[in-house]
């Protein structure tokens, strides 16, 4: 049984991260690609998903975990990102890119692992797994990948809070969950960085291709988030790309669009406030999102107004 020490030590450690060399740091040189390998590399935490201490619940409290239908899509989720990562990282030759890409792999498949044992634990049913195919374009797949968690993320990270503030899940089970929770932040933080360093190492006429390739990922995400990409997996079982935003209804959290984007945007900015201001933070999300809460406030207080 690991210390209470040793949990609380990891879990800061997860949290926290600063680069010791306090130089300023340019964008795509091998200092900031050390540095954003080494927040991730140095940042892991070694839980163990056979050793988790899940809590018991209620009847009443496994019925709302069971009722949610995000388990399949979150499980199938991250199989197919660490499959992804993986297999993009065996295209790197850097050996610190590399080492940080295993890490992001192996991490993704643990929180496969994590959600899988809770399913059992908790008695839910979820849907046949299908076989995730090898990804032919590796590049693109890990771009996929990295820009989906972006989005994922930053509205996980205002739904586990209003989930844990309306008490829909027991502090107990939250409190478990919490490492998954913040790896994604350390994901997304890597992933953005990764593209800021890729992008100053192309060579000019390298560079507008790379950010036609960019607004295609974002294409494909935004065409997939907004219901066109619903589908019927081998079970007949229909599939919704939308959870991540439409999810205060699953949960049963009464709240205002605006105030849930509110949450979505200051989590964000407190989950990756502990590491390096150094490096650079996702910033078309929340840029979008402070958009839509500005011109849902203006609609608001035209209409009462008159």
């Amino acid at each position: 049984m690991t210390s209470p020490t040793v949990i609380t030590d990891a879990d800061y450690k997860m949290r926290n991260w600063s680069d010791p060399n306090p130089e300023s740091i340019q964008l795509g040189s091998d200092a900031h690609k050390e540095m954003f390998c080494s927040l991730l590399l140095e940042t892991h935490n070694p839980y163990k998903p056979a050793v988790m201490d899940w809590p018991r619940l209620s009847d009443e409290e496994l019925k709302r975990v069971a009722s949610l239908p995000i388990w399949d899509i979150a499980v199938q989720t991250e199989g197919r990102a660490s499959l992804r990562v993986a297999t993009y990282a065996k295209t790197i030759n850097d050996p610190t890119l590399r080492a940080a890409l295993d890490m992001d792999a192996a991490e993704e498949k643990r929180h496969k692992e994590v959600l899988s044992r809770l399913a059992k634990f908790y008695n839910v049913t979820l849907a046949y797994e299908p076989h995730y195919t090898v990804p032919k374009n590796p590049e693109w797949a890990w771009m996929v990948t990295g820009y989906s968690e972006c989005i994922d993320s930053f509205f996980a990270f205002g739904l586990f809070e209003s989930a844990k503030r309306s008490g829909f899940f027991p502090i107990a089970l939250t409190d478990t969950f919490e490492p998954v929770i913040q790896e994604e932040a350390r994901h997304i933080l890597f992933f953005v960085n990764w593209i800021a360093w890729y992008k100053y190492n192309l060579k000019i006429w390298q560079k507008p291709w790379f950010f036609i390739r960019i607004l295609a990922v974002w294409v494909f995400l935004i065409w997939e988030r907004v219901g066109i990409a619903k589908g019927l997996d081998k079970n007949e079982e229909l599939r919704d790309a939308n959870f991540a935003i439409t999810g205060t209804e699953q949960i049963g959290v009464e709240i205002q669009l605006v105030d849930l984007l509110k949450i979505c945007l200051s989590e964000n900015k407190r989950r990756l406030s502990g590491y390096d201001q150094r490096l650079v933070r996702p910033r078309i999300v929340p840029f979008f999102v402070r958009i839509i809460c500005n011109t849902i406030s203006v609609t608001n207080r035209v209409k009462r107004k008159y």
